[in-house]
């Protein structure tokens, strides 16, 4: 499992800065830098190396669709990431988080459920329209 690492996008093709306020959905490949607010979900356009770092001032409100996050902000509304997730100390997530691995630092706080799926349980586009049922509906029980 650690061998088979993905490669991630290490560098940084946009920023939303500390005074940036954007209300909308996003979509961005490549690195993603949030110093300001986005209210919107925010999802990756068909790139399994995308990456979103959202710093301590960091705001999101919307779903996150990312295969690979990183965390120090705030985040209102589920993250469904299906490769790598990095939870900082100043972390805070107000909904579901729904992992492959995930790196959780002592002080992050998550406020719902965390869940582990496989590579294979979430498609390669994070498409909110393509998602396994038992995403589209957390509360449901997969099982049934």
């Amino acid at each position: 499992m650690w061998g088979n690492k993905k490669k991630v996008s290490k560098s940084i093709n946009s920023l939303i800065g500390h005074e940036t306020k954007i209300i909308g959905d996003m979509d961005f490949s490549g690195g993603l830098l949030v110093d300001g607010k986005i209210i919107g979900n925010v999802t990756a356009n068909d790139d399994e190396t995308a990456m979103i770092t959202i710093n301590e001032h960091g705001y999101i409100q919307g779903e996150i669709q990312i295969p690979n996050v990183i965390i120090n902000g705030t985040v209102e509304g589920s993250i469904y990431t299906n490769n790598h997730i990095e939870l900082a100390k100043n972390a805070r997530i107000h909904g579901n988080v729904y992992y492959n691995i995930i790196e959780m630092a002592n002080g992050a706080e998550v406020n719902g459920k965390l869940v582990h799926v496989t590579e294979n349980d979430v498609p390669e586009s994070l498409d909110s329209t393509v998602m396994p049922a038992c995403l589209e509906n957390p509360d449901k029980d997969p099982e049934n």
